[in-house]
């Protein structure tokens, strides 16, 4: 091992500071989104709030991988952090009335449940990464909700076509994703036992 390795990482750290950021940029996106959800400006302000702290999501992932700053903070908030801040921006959206509610509680149930999925698999030493699945439908809500928090009414008609199609398509993705985690959950959990 090299000292880098042997020595403990410290939470005071780059991507660590990213999560809390963006932890900050939840309510900040919240109060700038109801200022003016009628009037572009502040949907772009809002807009604006909720590309900045996503992009905090991807390069704190990419800074803690890369330069081995993972700690049991960021494994622990970084998760909260996503949840939260797309969490409001569903909700936020329903409350407004420009996104259908089902669609709103389907995708934070299965997000939140395969949450707490995933810490219930940590007690038999087993962690849930993320597969190709998983980031592709986070990068399909990402982009789904950029162009809703923009004002579907601000955008050209086709653009909007495009916002329902990846909305959709985050939806489909996300219930998917969400029946294979609780199949590799499943096959853990009976792996698991069967060892013991």
């Amino acid at each position: 091992m090299t000292q880098n390795q042997d020595m403990p990482v410290s939470n005071w750290n780059v991507p660590n500071v990213l999560t809390v950021i963006r932890i900050i940029l939840v309510p900040v996106y919240i109060v700038v989104l109801f200022m003016g959800p009628h009037e572009l400006s502040w949907r772009l302000a809002a807009t604006a709030v909720f590309t900045v702290a996503m992009l905090t999501d991807l390069a704190d992932g990419h800074i803690a991988r890369k330069y081995n700053l993972v700690t049991d903070f960021g494994k622990l908030w970084d998760p909260f952090a996503d949840k939260a801040l797309t969490g409001a921006a569903f909700i936020c959206l329903s409350i407004l009335q420009e996104l259908p509610w089902w669609i709103t509680i389907i995708i934070l149930v299965r997000e939140w449940g395969i949450t707490w999925v995933r810490a219930a698999i940590k007690k038999y030493g087993v962690v849930m990464a993320a597969n190709k699945g998983g980031k592709a439908k986070t990068v399909t809500q990402t982009i789904a909700l950029i162009l809703f928090n923009i004002g579907l009414v601000f955008l050209p008609g086709p653009v909007q076509v495009i916002a329902w199609i990846l909305m959709l398509a985050a939806l489909i993705l996300t219930v998917v994703t969400g029946i294979d985690y609780l199949r590799a959950a499943r096959k853990v959990r009976r792996d698991a036992h069967s060892a013991a």
